[in-house]
């Protein structure tokens, strides 16, 4: 597995959420976040993807660009997911919901589809205020035609 890129972020979960989107994307999120996507942690668009959190807090986030799919190791995480989007604008940004665009973290990619996994772990490390845990967001990104969102691996008690 080639790592092209990589990038170790402390995003601001406002809201219990962030984003991985076009830089140039303006999508409404309010419809995306159904109760089933509120559950899996993740809401895709056609440009952005907002993945949810437990904590409404800034928490570690590492994006790593591939130049093919990752070899599977969801045995360590709590929680996968996989959607895609598309990149139009040659960059991406990565930010909380409150957060200004200008400010935010980029990467240049070249324009198409892409496929997103989003690994979980540390879901039931918070402290009783929720404001401290070993909650960790792993983004592995690679070019991929667009397919739909799937769970590859549930939490322990989905209620799914």
């Amino acid at each position: 597995m080639t790592i092209e890129a990589q990038i170790v972020l402390a995003v601001f979960a406002d809201y219990f959420q962030f984003f991985v989107q076009d830089e140039a994307a303006n999508e409404d999120f309010g419809p995306l976040w159904t109760d089933e996507a509120v559950e899996r942690l993740i809401a895709a668009g056609d440009c952005s993807v907002g993945i949810g959190t437990v904590r409404n807090m800034s928490v570690p986030v590492a994006l790593t660009i591939h130049a093919d799919e990752p070899e599977d190791d969801f045995d360590e995480w709590d929680l996968v997911n996989e959607c895609s989007f598309t990149v139009r604008s040659g960059r991406i940004a990565i930010l909380g919901c409150t957060d200004a665009l200008p400010e935010a973290a980029r990467i240049s990619l070249a324009p198409g589809p892409y496929r997103l996994r989003v690994s979980y772990s540390g879901l039931d490390s918070l402290s009783e205020d929720g404001l401290d845990g070993d909650d960790f967001y792993r983004l592995q990104l690679w070019p991929a035609p667009l397919a739909g969102l799937r769970t590859l691996k549930e939490k322990a008690g989905a209620s799914r």
